[in-house]
């Protein structure tokens, strides 16, 4: 006889929830006619699964359930986890539990192997837990195939969020070809793309791009997601993308990538939107200018940039409160920054108090008017 039992599953499949302890329940037969079996179930890693009886007897032709148990976080191997179903002919029928592991204890041919069933943990949050630690993971795309399995199209778009901030090009991809809706929207209305470049991954919004997913210009603020984060190869990517995309655009604070990029003092990023018609004279809702933002974080070099770019006058705005760029490097302590933005200040005060001799000495130390 090739074996003694038969399982009524090739494969057991545990949906996983955080909540609680996932579980299967299968079924094995005694093919026996006249004699009873002892059986021994035993899994790749019993620290993580654990039975409802690990040692059993079945009478002849007869069938019993059993149910596994994940007891912990689920495993991070490269192969599946596996139960292997061992049986022994019980002549008497009967043996108590210490008898059952003693007999499996000994191998010999009384022991037969008769089934190895693959586990599979699926379900959206074990899904959601193999993007978590997706880097550690070898052939993280085997599993996550099956994890997804069952998945509704709602899930899959959740999941499809998940994927993009962890920037894995698999898993997006993956998720896309499941019927991923990549216009799908966050609670502020936002694409996946803001995602993506919020959180830096170049090659999710190359994919998310390429797989139809748009922007609204009106919410979808990525230039200044980028400029954020000093990315002007993300910026590239973008203003390559969507012809309409507008460099000058203002956020909810009136501010353009330029602020952004002047009051982190991301230099390069300054360049970039100049280069594709950025202006550097635009005021925000305070009435600042980017100069004002690089004065107040005491950024030298893109200050320097920003008074070669700009016209003139750029040094002389005041915002609402009536400050001008050198009054706010002033007020941060910023002396650094006091040789630049000094001389256009002081000829402007001149200026307004019709100081003749202070004009010609502005103008001799290189103030311009």
């Amino acid at each position: 006889m090739d074996r003694l039992v038969k399982a009524d599953v090739k494969e057991v499949e545990i949906a996983y929830e955080r909540s609680q302890n996932g579980s299967a329940t299968f079924r094995i037969t005694n093919l026996m006619h006249t004699m009873s079996v002892a059986i021994s179930l035993s899994i790749t890693n019993p620290s993580v699964f654990s039975f409802s009886q690990p040692f059993s007897t079945i009478p002849p032709l007869s069938s019993s359930s059993y149910t596994v148990v994940l007891s912990d976080q689920p495993p991070l191997s490269a192969s599946a986890d596996a139960i292997t179903v061992k049986s022994s002919m019980l002549p008497t029928g009967k043996a108590h539990q210490d008898e059952l592991r003693r007999l499996f204890s000994r191998p010999g041919p009384h022991v037969f192997r008769d089934a190895t069933i693959p586990v599979y943990l699926v379900g959206p949050q074990f899904a959601e837990y193999i993007i978590s630690n997706h880097t550690k993971i070898p052939d993280v795309s085997c599993f996550f195939n099956r994890a997804i399995c069952g998945c509704t199209g709602t899930q899959i778009t959740g999941l499809l969020r998940s994927a993009v901030l962890s920037g894995d090009q698999n898993l997006v991809t993956n998720l896309i070809d499941h019927g991923g809706d990549v216009n799908c929207k966050d609670s502020d209305g936002r694409s996946l793309i803001s995602l993506a470049v919020q959180a830096g991954h170049i090659v999710a919004v190359q994919v998310l791009i390429a797989s139809g997913c748009v922007i609204d210009g009106s919410i979808d603020k990525v230039l200044h997601y980028a400029a954020a984060i000093n990315r002007v190869d993300l910026m590239e990517v973008l203003c390559a993308s969507f012809e309409d995309i507008d460099v000058n655009s203002v956020d909810s604070c009136g501010r353009t990538p330029i602020h952004v990029a002047a009051s982190r003092g991301h230099v390069e990023v300054a360049r970039f939107c100049v280069s594709a018609g950025g202006k550097t004279e635009v005021l925000d809702c305070d009435g600042s200018s980017s100069l004002h933002l690089a004065a107040e974080k005491g950024h030298l070099e893109i200050t320097e940039y920003l008074l070669d770019c700009s016209y003139c006058y750029i040094k002389h705005v005041v915002n609402r409160e009536g400050k001008t760029p050198f009054s706010i490097a002033v007020d941060n302590g910023h002396s650094h920054l006091y040789d630049l933005l000094h001389i256009g200040d002081a000829l402007q005060r001149a200026a307004r108090l019709n100081d003749v001799n202070g004009v010609k000495s502005c103008l001799a130390e290189g103030g311009k008017g």
